[in-house]
C-alpha cells in the first residue's frame, strides 16, 4: 500500500520538482537558452533548422507560391482577351434606359423662394455649370452636324474614333440660359432637364437619359417626353413648355460608341419649363419617357424610364 501511495504520489512530486527547477533558472539562463535557439554553434542550426533544412524549406515555398502566381496570372490573361476595351460584354441590366435630371443638388425635391435669390441662385449655377459644355461654339469647334430624324451609324471598326453630333445650348431656347441667365427662377418659372444623358428643363430643368453603348431608342421613332403630377390635383400643374419644341430625342445622336471611341460625345436634352405651377405648395412630378421599348411604369424603379421629383415654389 506505501509504494503504492508513493507512485500516486510521484507525478505531483516531479511536477513541484520541475516548477522548482524553473524557478531557480536566472535571467541570464534563458537568455542563453534563447541565444542558443536563435544559432547552436555545435550543431549549427538556427531556429532549430540546419543550413540544408532552410533552403529546401524556402525553396519549397518559392516553388509554390510562383506556381501560383503564375496560375493566377494565366486566368487573368486569358480573361482579359475575352473582354473587349469599347463594349462591355453584358448590358442586359442597363436596357431599358434609366433617367436623370439637372440641376440636382441635394435629393429629388427642387424647393426655392423667388424673392430669395438665394434659395434658387445654387440650382442656376449647377444649371450653367452643367451645359458648359453645350455651348454654341464648343460644339461647332468639336462636333458635326448631322442629318436629322435618322440614326448615325458608323463604322464596323469598334477601334476607330466616332464623330459626334452637334447638340447645341441655343436648341434649348427659353432653357438655354442665354436669353434668361437664370433659366425662369427668378420668376418661379424653373427649367429641368431630364437626360441618355437627356435634358429636360423645369422652367428650368432638364431630362437625361443615361448613356448606354450601342442603343437605339425608339426602334427607329424618336422618344418624347410628357410630365404630370405624380399624386394628387393635375391642376397644380398647369403648363409645361419642351424644348427642343416637340420634346423629343432626335435619333441622330444615337448609337453611343463609349468614351473611348466617342470622344466629344454630349448626350442629347430636352428642357422641361414649368411655366405655370402651384405656388406654396409641394407639387410632386413624374416626367416619363414615352416609345418603342420604354419600360416606365415599373413602381419598384423610380429611374426606369421615368424621373418622379417635386417642385416647391415659394413667392
Amino acid at each position: 500500500e506505501n509504494k503504492h501511495e508513493e507512485k500516486v504520489q510521484d507525478p505531483d512530486r516531479r511536477d513541484n520538482e520541475t516548477k522548482a527547477e524553473m524557478g531557480s533558472k536566472t535571467w541570464a539562463d534563458l537568455a542563453g537558452e534563447m541565444k542558443m535557439f536563435l544559432w547552436n554553434p555545435e550543431e549549427r542550426t538556427c531556429l532549430g533548422r540546419t543550413a540544408k533544412s532552410w533552403g529546401l524549406i524556402l525553396l519549397f515555398y518559392f516553388v509554390f507560391y510562383t506556381c501560383l502566381a503564375g496560375m493566377f496570372a494565366f486566368c487573368m490573361y486569358v480573361m482579359l482577351l475575352t473582354l473587349s476595351p469599347y463594349t462591355p460584354m453584358y448590358r442586359d441590366r442597363v436596357s431599358p434606359p434609366g433617367v436623370m435630371i439637372r440641376p440636382y443638388l441635394n435629393g429629388f425635391t427642387i424647393a426655392f423662394n423667388v424673392s430669395q435669390p438665394s434659395t434658387w441662385q445654387p440650382y442656376v449655377d449647377s444649371m450653367h455649370h452643367f451645359l458648359a459644355a453645350y455651348d454654341d461654339k464648343v460644339q461647332e469647334e468639336k462636333n458635326i452636324e448631322c442629318v436629322s430624324g435618322q440614326y448615325f451609324i458608323q463604322g464596323s471598326n469598334e477601334s476607330e474614333e466616332k464623330k459626334a453630333c452637334q447638340f447645341k445650348r441655343s436648341l434649348l431656347q427659353n432653357c438655354s440660359g442665354i436669353e434668361d441667365p437664370t433659366f425662369g427662377y427668378s420668376k418661379g418659372q424653373p427649367c429641368i432637364l431630364p437626360h441618355t444623358w437627356h435634358c429636360v428643363s423645369y422652367k428650368h430643368e432638364c431630362l437625361l437619359l443615361l448613356q448606354i453603348i450601342g442603343y437605339r431608342p425608339g426602334a427607329g421613332v424618336p422618344v418624347s417626353v410628357d410630365c404630370k403630377v405624380q399624386k394628387g390635383n393635375e391642376s397644380d400643374l398647369r403648363a409645361v413648355d419642351f424644348y427642343p419644341g416637340n420634346g423629343t430625342f432626335d435619333l441622330m445622336y444615337y448609337p453611343y460608341y463609349g468614351k473611348i471611341t466617342h470622344v466629344n460625345y454630349t448626350s442629347p436634352l430636352v428642357a422641361m419649363h414649368f411655366a405655370d405651377v402651384k405656388k406654396n405648395y409641394l407639387v410632386p412630378i413624374q416626367c416619363s419617357l414615352n416609345g418603342k421599348g420604354i419600360i416606365n411604369d415599373v413602381n419598384s424603379d423610380r429611374f426606369l424610364g421615368r424621373i418622379i421629383f417635386t417642385l416647391s415654389i415659394g413667392k
